[in-house]
């Protein structure tokens, strides 16, 4: 099945009218702690990120806080979130960042926010998209995969499928869109077992065959 533009443009509506609006999973009360969240989320369910969070931003939710904190001591508050060490010499330098150059405050752009250590593209598209409302398309595991599967972008690497999605998804839909994809990546089009059977879209998918 080739993948027309009118097909693209059948599939984006049945997500809007299957998940409509939806929000990021992980738990936060200010920038600072999503960015937080976001960076622990590498390789980390937003399920065990929530519980770590929990147990640390009551105290330990300002650049500053952190850095008093210590780097032994943010180890042993993310300890379970796996890739522990990369992750809290990063956050670590991305605080000292944050309260030599921007006051303690975390940066509105996306070229700023991509300077911060551990901070990358899909990152930085997360945060400029949930906290200032700019359109953007944050590029993780899920949304590649299920992407790819739909042919709704194809590409060989995150930024490929991005630039994909962005020429195929209306701008104003670009944010709403990355969330529709995560959670159907989820929930129905999983990596190893997807259910072709309880997808909305099994009869638009190119991919339908190959998965079951």
């Amino acid at each position: 099945m080739k993948v027309t533009k009118k097909i693209k443009q059948e599939m984006l509506d049945r997500f809007q009218s299957q998940y409509g609006i939806m929000k990021s999973a992980l738990h936060y009360k200010t920038p600072f702690e999503l960015m937080i969240a976001v960076v622990l989320s590498a390789q980390c369910t937003d399920e065990r990120v929530n519980i770590v969070t929990a147990g640390m931003f009551p105290e330990y939710n300002t650049p500053q806080k952190i850095l008093e904190l210590g780097i032994a001591g943010l180890e042993d508050k993310i300890r379970t979130c796996g890739l522990y060490h990369s992750k809290a010499k990063n956050i670590m330098a991305a605080c000292a960042i944050l309260c030599e150059t921007y006051g303690g405050e975390v940066p509105r752009t996306f070229d700023e926010l991509v300077t911060l250590p551990g901070v990358g593209r899909k990152t930085a598209n997360v945060l400029i998209s949930i906290l200032f409302d700019t359109p953007a398309i944050a590029v993780d595991t899920h949304v590649f995969r299920v992407s790819n599967r739909l042919q709704l972008a194809v590409g060989k690497n995150p930024l490929e499928v991005e630039k994909g999605l962005q020429a195929a998804i209306p701008k104003e839909w670009w944010s709403r869109a990355h969330h529709w994809l995560i959670w159907h990546g989820r929930r129905i089009c999983k990596a190893r077992k997807p259910l072709c059977d309880q997808c909305f879209l099994s009869d638009l998918c190119p991919g339908k065959s190959k998965n079951t």
